[in-house]
């Protein structure tokens, strides 16, 4: 474990095992202890490495959040990467930790040699979905379950965390939509696309339609759509994920 300051603030990252490494990009008001029941297994074959972005976990906070959060969080993990002198990594990114992978990967190939890229949004924010996004994490910080796990992530500013997080989601969706900063064609890194079909976050059939957009302007990218499971894919389906990712990321 240990931090590395990036624009005078510190973030921190854990990193264990040894071998190619493998950098691991959580998801929006989490932290790299979601990673925790699949690191060990990594930790078996790869150098893994799982940062917290700045706000969160055990990071630096920020007064505000950017509202080009996802692309900014790929900005950091380049940062990281540099810090740590490495090249061609492996990047597995859940949710908006997608994003920030995509961006990784659009912005700095030379640092990248393949992305799995879980259980995100899309391209472009939808309003619809931002709504009941904002809307559900209201809802579920009234829930015992949830006020605990996040407590756990984040520590007793965990409300603040969320709050800033949904503030920066709001932002981004009014004043810049797209996720991405370059088209999904310039890709040239390999790209592995998961998801649950049972995602309640997104409607009955959002993978299917999504997946099929970014596979027919790239050849870089592949799918695979769990048939049962939650969101993110790789927590509700650990095992077939890790079988998964492994065929995918062997040389």
């Amino acid at each position: 474990m240990g931090y590395f300051t990036y624009q005078g603030k510190k973030i921190y990252y854990e990193e264990t095992g040894a071998g190619e490494p493998l950098l691991l990009l959580h998801g929006n008001t989490l932290s790299g202890r979601m990673f925790g029941p699949i690191v060990p297994y990594f930790a078996a074959r790869y150098r893994v490495i799982v940062p917290d972005f700045l706000g969160c976990g055990r990071s630096d906070r920020l007064e505000q959040w950017p509202a080009d959060l996802w692309y900014e969080w790929s900005r950091q993990a380049a940062a990281l990467c540099r810090e740590k002198g490495l090249e061609k990594v492996l990047v597995i990114g859940s949710s908006g930790g997608a994003l920030a992978a995509l961006n990784l990967a659009l912005e700095a190939p030379e640092l990248v040699r393949a992305v799995i890229a879980d259980s995100f949004e899309g391209l472009r924010a939808d309003g619809t979905l931002t709504e009941q996004i904002c809307m559900g994490r209201t809802a579920a910080k009234q829930m015992e379950g949830f006020r605990a796990m996040m407590q756990s992530l984040h520590g007793e500013d965990w409300e603040q965390v969320v709050d800033a997080d949904t503030d920066a989601v709001i932002r981004h969706a009014a004043s810049i939509g797209s996720f991405l900063h370059s088209p999904i064609s310039e890709l040239r890194t390999r790209l592995l696309l998961t998801g649950s079909a049972e995602d309640e976050m997104f409607p009955r059939g959002h993978y299917k339609k999504l997946f099929g957009e970014i596979c027919a302007q790239t050849p870089m990218a592949r799918s695979h759509i769990f048939p049962r499971g939650n969101h993110p894919a790789l927590g509700s389906n650990p095992e077939e994920f890790l079988s998964l990712a492994a065929e995918f990321f062997a040389p």
